[in-house]
């Protein structure tokens, strides 16, 4: 059994996806953020960040993209990505590496800007730095989409909704909704599936429709 430690709004919303899509029994341990951490939980996690993802065997894993690509890899009866030689599979690691080395730092420095300046006045700037790289790392996987239905392969992978996870996360949706209208059309797609759905409502990713 697998235990997924994560909380609410985080990244452990693929995670949880990428588990539920792949029958995997698995326990949820909501971590709070608590200052100073948990010792328990960093001998997990040491950065003291969810998700965190223990395997059966005991050993841990951290880093939501690097827990989708093993979990793909475990239950490949689950169309989690697509599959090894296949024509979407390279698409599949590239744009997992692209979303979580580009979008995902970019995003947390938008909201813990305060860790990544020494100067109370330098958190405006930070930022608006971080915005501008989201809009700019956004723009490329929109214009990726272009004329396709998914972004790796044929079918729904883990990469699209961990692409929709970080959209949600931009701090001006309906501007973003706008902007980017492949995102926007594969989002919608993903808005009114049923385990979306079902997790959005644990997590209050996007608002209900």
């Amino acid at each position: 059994m697998y235990t997924l430690y994560t909380r609410p709004g985080s990244g452990g919303f693929v995670v949880e996806a990428a588990l539920a899509m792949a029958d995997a029994p698995f326990r949820q341990i909501d971590v709070p953020k608590k200052d100073p951490p948990d010792p328990a939980f960093l001998a997990v996690s040491p950065l003291n960040q969810v998700p965190a993802l223990t395997l059966p065997d005991g050993c841990s894993l951290t880093e939501s993209a690097a827990i989708c690509i093993l979990l793909a890899e475990r239950h490949p009866q689950a169309g989690l990505a697509p599959e090894a030689g296949s024509p979407g599979r390279a698409d599949f690691l590239r744009w997992m590496a692209f979303m979580s080395s580009v979008l995902y730092p970019a995003i947390l420095r938008l909201y813990y800007a305060h860790r990544c300046t020494a100067s109370a006045d330098g958190v405006q700037a930070v930022k608006e730095a971080a915005i501008a790289e989201m809009d700019r790392g956004f723009a490329i996987v929109d214009n990726a989409l272009a004329g396709r239905n998914w972004l790796a392969g044929e079918e729904l992978s883990l990469a699209d909704i961990y692409l929709v996870m970080l959209a949600a996360w931009h701090p001006d949706t309906e501007r973003a909704r706008m902007a980017w209208p492949n995102i926007e059309r594969l989002w919608g797609k993903l808005r009114q599936h049923e385990l979306m759905r079902k997790l959005n409502a644990a997590h209050d990713m996007w608002p209900q429709e």
